[in-house]
């Protein structure tokens, strides 16, 4: 994933969740609000308690592949925040991929 695709400070993050527009499963939680970009820009959070700091990027890897894969079929001018739960912490590749997909291409909302 290129730099300028990447949500990196946090008056970005607090922006994006404060919009309170939210996708939800079992695996992920996904913030999202518009942006002035010709394209999709992405931030990733995996948690402390999930693991130590191998794991963690090992997690935040995977999911950037996923959203690579993702952003040549399925583009629109978002930032997205994504947070992975407590669930998806002993999923596989495959596993977290179905799941983000169906998040975000199905794109049901809540609050």
């Amino acid at each position: 994933m290129k730099k300028q695709f990447v949500v990196k400070h946090q008056y970005d993050f607090d922006r994006i969740i404060k919009t309170k527009k939210r996708l939800i499963n079992d695996i992920f939680i996904v913030y999202y609000a518009d942006n002035k970009e010709k394209y999709s820009r992405y931030g990733i959070s995996v948690g402390k308690k999930l693991g130590n700091a191998v794991f963690r990027n090992k997690k935040k890897r995977q999911i950037r592949s996923i959203i690579d894969n993702l952003e040549k079929d399925y583009i629109n001018k978002k930032d997205y925040i994504i947070i992975l739960r407590e669930k998806g912490k002993n999923l596989e590749y495959s596993k977290l991929n179905e799941k983000l997909k169906s998040l975000l291409i199905n794109r049901k909302e809540s609050k």
